[in-house]
């Protein structure tokens, strides 16, 4: 909890900090693009404008963002963050196909700048300011995990080097008597138009639901398979319901031997665990049982995975079980994205396996690989 407080915290503070940075170049950089009559510098001064306006919406979504579970949204209100950068993205997309509209209106009907020595010095200040903005504010939000800091951040920066490029074009039109303004607000809203599409979609790919961090789901293996009683960790599934929030479930492989007390003791304290040690909750953990007191199943599961492994899109095989009373082995198998056809490969080490124990029967689920590629 203290950590998710100084983590709005920074937040709030990297957003207001930005918005009051933001108006105010917008305010001087308006004034000087009216009176010195450059469509370039007045576009900067309107994409200063949409920097602070998304600063506003990283604070409106923080705030939102922390608010309490509830009957309605019982895994929280984290995600608007994710809509709030979203927001940010389309605020900059916007701004961009507007500068590029205004920017071929100059180039079909042109005016003659007209720079004066303080307009050139505020515009160098602008540099300056947004260099420094733009890496504290994309510092913070790599700090704090916040992607609607983050994506503010490199736009400030790219917003440097746009005002970078006004002043090249001044000093050409002051040297050589030529005006590059109005195709230097078309290559600068290209840019920002560029730059929005890249953050949207960097973000929608974080709604729509991404593979899990590789790193954080090997810890958190880790720290299961940590158990002596506790075999291997597989089928990780972390749901994401906004930065740093993660609900989850796991299968764990554990002897045939524990008792019903003995699981539920086990299970309670992995659960307790992960939670302190990744801060993800595991809502469920599941159970594969390993063949503990016959010497023939687990020959027939070294058999088994060698039939299975000989396979090069299998990535794993997991929760092997024979059933001698019931005739019955069971296992699951997970298989590469990069199979042509999954579901072929599926059948092919059924068929195979088969062949290789006839009179038993095969109960085998195919697993999805929601967390790391990384086979058994």
């Amino acid at each position: 909890m203290e950590e998710q407080s100084y983590r709005h915290r920074a937040i709030i503070r990297a957003s207001i900090i930005g918005i009051l940075a933001n108006v105010f170049l917008a305010v001087f950089k308006a004034i000087v693009g009216l009176t010195s009559n450059s469509i370039a510098i007045v576009m900067d001064a309107v994409n200063n404008l949409s920097d602070a306006a998304s600063s506003v919406i990283t604070i409106v979504g923080a705030k939102l963002a922390v608010r309490e579970p509830d009957k309605k949204h019982p895994f929280g209100y984290g995600r608007i963050e994710y809509l709030s950068a979203m927001v940010i993205s389309l605020l900059v997309l916007y701004a961009g196909i507007t500068a590029f509209v205004e920017s071929v209106k100059k180039i079909i009907h042109p005016d003659v700048p007209d720079y004066s020595a303080a307009a050139l010095v505020i515009v160098a200040v602008a540099v300056a300011v947004k260099i420094v903005l733009g890496r504290y504010v994309k510092r913070v939000g790599e700090r704090v995990n916040s992607d609607s800091l983050i994506n503010s951040g490199e736009d400030a920066t790219l917003d440097a080097v746009i005002s970078a490029a006004t002043l090249a074009a001044a000093a050409v039109y002051l040297l050589f008597h030529i005006s590059l303004e109005a195709w230097l607000g078309a290559v600068i809203a290209a840019v920002i138009v560029k730059s929005g599409f890249g953050m949207l979609g960097e973000t929608l790919s974080k709604i729509l639901g991404e593979r899990a961090d590789a790193q954080l789901a090997r810890e958190i293996k880790q720290t299961i398979t940590a158990y002596p009683e506790i075999s291997g960790a597989y089928d990780l599934v972390l749901h994401n319901y906004g930065p740093g929030s993660y609900n989850g479930s796991v299968h764990i492989e554990v002897p045939d031997t524990l008792h019903a007390d003995e699981l539920d003791k086990l299970i309670r304290t992995v659960t307790v665990d992960v939670f302190q040690k990744h801060d993800v909750i595991l809502t469920a953990i599941g159970v594969y049982s390993i063949n503990t007191r016959d010497a023939e199943a687990a020959e027939a599961r070294e058999k088994v995975r060698s039939i299975v492994k000989a396979n090069p899109f299998v990535l794993q095989m997991h929760g092997f079980y024979l059933d001698k009373a019931e005739k019955t082995i069971r296992f699951d198998l997970v298989i590469s994205f990069d199979a042509p056809d999954r579901r072929q490969v599926y059948r092919e080490i059924c068929e195979k396996v088969h062949e290789a124990y006839p009179d038993y029967t095969l109960q085998v689920a195919m697993d999805t690989d929601f967390s790391e590629g990384n086979a058994e």
